[in-house]
Order: structure tokens, then sequence, then C-alpha cells
């Protein structure tokens, strides 16, 4: 995932920076609401982890503003203020999720994945489309009941076309998900990506095909098969 921070604070952006990078995520770090703002409205992001307390602002009206011009991004806020209403606050924002700092990495990684996963319509860590079984919590992706090899770049492009299901990616989505701006190939290096995951899925699967190409758009993953 390509993920914005906004924190002013170095060191717990830090944290949250090495935890995410753990993970193969990306990120961009703001440290004013400006910043964030001019950020997230530019970018392709999956979600943006949001303190309150920000040099020129706060994260509530942060969250407001997004929602207001109708950037649907998940915003997960990460305070330090704990009280019950803060977080009612939060929520009604727009956040979609509070975490309270200090926090345990796993828990913002299970908190940020969950998030985006609900975003996208998901209920359940394990996506399932036909016979393919991909699992954000464990980062795997299975075929029936055998574990399917994917390099790192495969399984993020499978995972973005997961939540994504039944929706048209274009090439910049995927190259926004993989590099986050740092050090972007060309496009075409997604049909590479795509020809070679598609190989060890039809492997697998009897020679069917779930990720459809549309034409002059980009790909799409859809339950019902191809040959």
């Amino acid at each position: 995932m390509n993920i914005l921070i906004v924190e002013d604070d170095y060191m717990i952006a830090k944290s949250i920076s090495m935890a995410l990078e753990d993970e193969g995520h990306h990120y961009h770090i703001a440290n004013t609401a400006e910043d964030g703002m001019n950020a997230v409205r530019e970018g392709m992001y999956d979600a943006v982890i949001l303190d309150i307390n920000l040099p020129d602002g706060d994260g509530f009206q942060f969250a407001k503003t997004m929602r207001r011009g109708q950037i649907d991004t998940s915003v997960l806020v990460v305070s330090g203020r704990a009280s019950v209403t803060d977080r009612v606050v939060a929520l009604r924002s727009g956040a979609d999720g509070y975490l309270t700092k200090p926090f345990d990495r796993q828990e913002l990684i299970a908190s940020l994945t969950a998030i985006v996963r609900r975003a996208n319509g998901h209920s359940d860590s394990r996506i399932i489309t036909g016979p393919i079984i991909v699992d954000l919590a464990k980062h795997e992706v299975m075929i029936g009941k055998k574990r399917l090899n994917l390099t790192s770049k495969e399984y993020h492009i499978l995972e973005l076309l997961s939540l994504r299901k039944g929706s048209t990616l274009t090439k910049s989505h995927f190259i926004n998900h993989l590099y986050g701006g740092i050090d972007e190939p060309e496009s075409k290096i997604i049909d590479v990506f795509i020809c070679k995951l598609r190989k060890k899925l039809a492997d697998m699967t009897g020679g069917d095909n779930y990720i459809h190409t549309v034409w002059g758009q980009g790909y799409v993953l859809r339950d019902s098969a191809s040959n």
C-alpha cells in the first residue's frame, strides 16, 4: 500500500514509516496540515495516518476537509489523546479508525489493513476470487489448500486487484501502489508483472484466468474466469 503520514513529531513519524517499510508498504510524510492536504489531493494513497495536534491545524478539521472535498481515502487517527470524546469527534469528523499512542507496530498495521479492507467493501481479511484466496493479514495467497509462491511485487499487485475487485485499475494505480513515487519505472513493467502473475495463477487453476484486460484502460479482477 501507499500511505500518507501526517505527523509533525519526527520520532513518531520515523517509527510509523519503519513499521510500514517492514511490511513492504510505501509512504510519504507531511509535517503540517497544509502539506498533508496538498499531498492527499494530488496523490493516490490507500490510507492516511493522521495526528490530531499539527502545527497549523488539527486532525479533526483535516478529516472534515477531506470528506467535504469528496476525498474518500481511509483515515487512521494516531493520537496521544485517549479520551472517548476525542475518539467520537475523530470518527464523526470522517476518520475510519483511532489508535492511541504509544502503539504496538503490529496493532498499527492490523488497524491500517482493516480500515482499507472495510473501505473497499471486504468484511474478512481473506478475499476470495474463485479458487484464489488472498489473505491480507498473512500476506499470502492460497489456491485451494496450496500456497502460491509470489514475489513481493506480484503479491502486492494481486492484493490491490483483490481490494478493488470488479474495478478497472490503470497502470498508474499499480505504479503508485508498488513504488509510491520512488524510482518509478516505465508503466510497461506492469504488463510484465501481470503476465508472470497470470501464468502462476493459471498453472494452479487449470488454465483459468481471473485477471481481465480492459483494453486502453488497465486490468480488473473478476470472479468469473476466462481461458
